[in-house]
């Protein structure tokens, strides 16, 4: 029976590392939310770096790291997902359908994010996105009336107050979308262990499937 079994390297060196950075990266994210702010926009570039780099691999890396690897059907997910309820699913050597569909989700998912933090940044003056308008008092309204200047100020203010709070709102509601990803995928990687008879956590350090 053991002359059957085999070891396959199945991730190369960059998703291993990828999947782990990416994991603690988020997880330092989730600490330093609220009390340390310049260390969660930090984690925030750095996790941009990282996907960024994540889909150029993608597109040339090696086989089983490639879109074209994992990518599938509707019809192919729904019947991967049909086979792991009843407890036989196909197996596959790198992601299986319902994997595959997860990273694209995550990545996504994790870019809007990003993009939402990024903007609430922006709403501060911070960052790469914030909002730099020169305003130039021009002579011909420099008599302008005071209380003029000051409703107008005000608006601007609340304005600006507004869009802060739309960005940080959905930056919030976008993280909680990744909680709910993180812990879908936890689950799923212990149901898809159990069925096919592999350990895919260890698989992600070591790179390597035990097939028969």
């Amino acid at each position: 029976m053991k002359d059957n079994i085999k070891s396959v390297k199945i991730w190369d060196i960059f998703v291993r590392i990828f999947h782990w950075t990416l994991a603690g990266s988020i997880f330092g994210m989730f600490l330093t939310g609220d009390d340390f702010k310049n260390v969660h926009m930090n984690l925030g570039y750095f996790v941009i770096v990282l996907i960024l780099a994540r889909i150029l691999w993608g597109f040339f890396g090696s086989k089983h790291a490639r879109f074209s690897d994992f990518i599938f059907k509707p019809s192919t997910i729904y019947e991967y997902l049909r086979g792991l309820i009843k407890g036989s699913p196909k197996h596959y050597l790198g992601h299986n359908p319902a994997g595959g569909l997860m990273v694209v989700v995550m990545l996504i998912s994790l870019l809007i994010t990003a993009f939402t933090g990024l903007k609430t940044l922006g709403t501060e003056g911070r960052g790469p996105l914030a909002n730099k308008h020169i305003s130039i008092v021009r002579p011909a309204f420099a008599d302008e009336d005071e209380h003029d200047k000051g409703s107008a100020n005000i608006g601007n203010r609340r304005q600006k107050e507004q869009k802060s709070e739309f960005w940080k709102d959905l930056h919030e509601g976008m993280t909680g979308f990744i909680i709910f990803l993180v812990i879908v995928h936890f689950g799923g990687v212990i149901v898809s262990s159990w069925v096919h008879k592999e350990n895919l956590i260890l698989g992600m350090i070591t790179g390597r499937k035990i097939i028969e």
